[in-house]
């Protein structure tokens, strides 16, 4: 033990490994987290009007989020494959700023948490939106990617302030 934390993904010669979580019990478990693109004005009343060449920005950044979601595993090493139930991602438009924030909702009753799918949710639909609108303008940005909520698991429920 070092400090108040254990290293779970070290072993004792120091290699990364993935940590055993059959002894875990499957509880519920859900995650939120968001992200912000910010645009030009132009852009984004090209994405409101549905006028961006490439189709509909909203559907497209919505499936490749919940695509995302559903393969964390293979995106970020040492997570588990997971048995989602529910991944779920809204648009909130915010005229003045000219920004989109992404907000998604990932549950599952499992033996290990969906943050890191809640987060990689935004964040790929988020690069989805900037790939869709790039031919438009480039100085797109994307940015504060947080969690928001998470429950379940040993170390309880999580809000952000």
């Amino acid at each position: 033990m070092v400090g108040e934390w254990d290293f779970t993904r070290i072993d004792r010669q120091g290699q990364l490994r993935m940590v055993d979580v059959c002894a875990k019990e499957e509880t519920l478990r859900e995650a939120h987290a968001e992200a912000n693109v910010h645009l030009s004005a132009l852009v984004l009343e090209k994405i409101i009007r549905n006028e961006v060449p490439k189709g509909n920005v909203f559907e497209a950044a919505r499936v490749a989020g919940i695509i995302a979601a559903k393969r964390t595993w293979e995106l970020i090493p040492l997570c588990h494959p997971i048995r989602l139930t529910l991944v779920d991602l809204d648009f909130i438009i915010d005229e003045p700023r000219s920004l989109i924030r992404i907000r998604s909702k990932v549950r599952t009753k499992d033996r290990t948490g969906v943050e890191i799918e809640a987060l990689v949710a935004v964040t790929h639909a988020a690069l989805t939106i900037y790939d869709m609108c790039k031919a438009i303008d480039h100085s797109i940005t994307i940015g504060d990617i947080h969690l928001t909520f998470k429950t379940g698991g040993k170390s309880g429920t999580y809000q952000s302030r």
